[in-house]
Formats: structure tokens, sequence, C-alpha cells
């Protein structure tokens, strides 16, 4: 067996927890779907719940499953949640089977949440999970970016900002940390963190011993 054969995606090892933290503005929607459009990574998004309102250019069930503030209680207390949190007076959570699912098939599971849910997952699940904060180059470009985009009022983004301000402190939270001033450059970063990811020896311990063995009974 060719060394090529251990690094094998999905064989021999556990999927991992990538997530992509950042202020809203920063760039992470924008490389959350060029991730999922590169085929051969073969990165499955985790869908999260949401109480918040659906924006005109959302897709439920795609960019989130918006549910009524009493389900997500239901799926709070009911233990239905591998993390959750509450940003701009709203609630998100990440449901726990569908990821627990995929991560046991040794496929990697995508997450766009925030630091108190990156923090929630660390505890619970700790060699699954890497982290990656993105920072925009400005907060001047990250206001810019946010009035482009022509969803929210006046009044909603100047609380984003404030958010954002805090959201950026909690940067040593994070495994990596990319600065977003070249989407496609910051791109190309995430996808060698991933690579690298995949192939530390703590992800596919069972299937490199099992070789190790073989290789020791040779003549």
């Amino acid at each position: 067996m060719s060394q090529g054969a251990i690094s094998k995606e999905g064989e021999g090892r556990r999927g991992l927890m990538l997530i992509l933290s950042s202020p809203s503005g920063a760039g992470k929607t924008s490389l959350t779907r060029m991730l999922l459009q590169k085929s051969e990574l073969d990165l499955t998004l985790s869908i999260s719940v949401t109480t918040r309102p659906r924006r005109s250019s959302e897709v439920d069930g795609i960019h989130y499953s918006f549910i009524s503030g009493k389900r997500f209680e239901t799926m709070r207390d009911g233990g239905e949640l591998l993390e959750w949190a509450e940003v701009h007076g709203n609630f998100y959570g990440t449901p726990r089977e569908p990821v627990e699912r995929t991560l046991a098939q040794g496929r990697d599971v995508l997450f766009d949440i925030d630091y108190q849910g990156t923090q929630q997952l660390k505890e619970k699940a700790a060699d699954d999970v890497v982290t990656i904060f993105v920072l925009p180059p400005s907060m001047r470009e990250l206001k810019a970016r946010l009035e482009r985009r022509a969803e929210d009022s006046g009044e909603a983004i100047a609380k984003r900002l404030a958010n954002a301000r805090n959201e950026i402190s909690r940067w040593t939270l994070y495994d990596y940390v990319l600065i977003n001033d070249d989407l496609q450059a910051t791109f190309e970063d995430l996808v060698a963190i991933l690579k690298s990811e995949r192939k530390r020896a703590i992800r596919q311990r069972k299937f490199i011993a099992d070789f190790v063995e073989r290789l020791l009974r040779e003549e």
C-alpha cells in the first residue's frame, strides 16, 4: 500500500469540524460558498437553525432553517443542539444529528458560526474541531461592505459594527486568523489549512496504526 493511501479522504478517519467565524461583512459568507463550490474538498455545510427573520436573498433550508422561538427552545432544552448562541437579539444553533452522522462517515463539516458557538464545540469535541477567524482589512472597509449589501437599515448596520468590535477581540480563541484583504488569497489559505489538518495523525490514528502494523510484519 502506498503512502498516498494513508491520506485518502474518508478512509480510516473521523471527519473534522471546520469552523469559520468573522464579524458580519468580513467575507465569511463568500468564503463559505467558495469552499463548498470546490467539489474535490467534499465539504458538507452545517445548516444552522435560527429564529431571526429570513432575508430576501436567503432560502430556507439552504442558508438557514428558519424556525420559531418555541421550536428553538424545544430543540435546545431537548439536547438536540450541539451549540447555540444569541446574536443581535436572535437565536442560532447547530442541530446535532446530521453533524454526528456526517463525521462518522469520515466526511468534514463546515460551520459558519460565531465565537460563542465555537467555544461550545471546542469544549465538547476539541479533537474534531479546527477554528479559523476572518478579519476585515479595516473597520472602514467593513462598514462599506455592510452598506453595499443593502440588506440592513442604518441602525442595524451601526449595531453590527459595534458588535464587530466585540467579536474581533475574540481572535485569540481561534487556531488560525486570516486578514481578508484579498478574497482569492484568503480562500487559498483556507484550502491549505484544511488539507494540512486532514493529514494530522490524530485524525487518521486507527488507519495509520493498522498500516504500520502491516508494514512492520513485512519481511
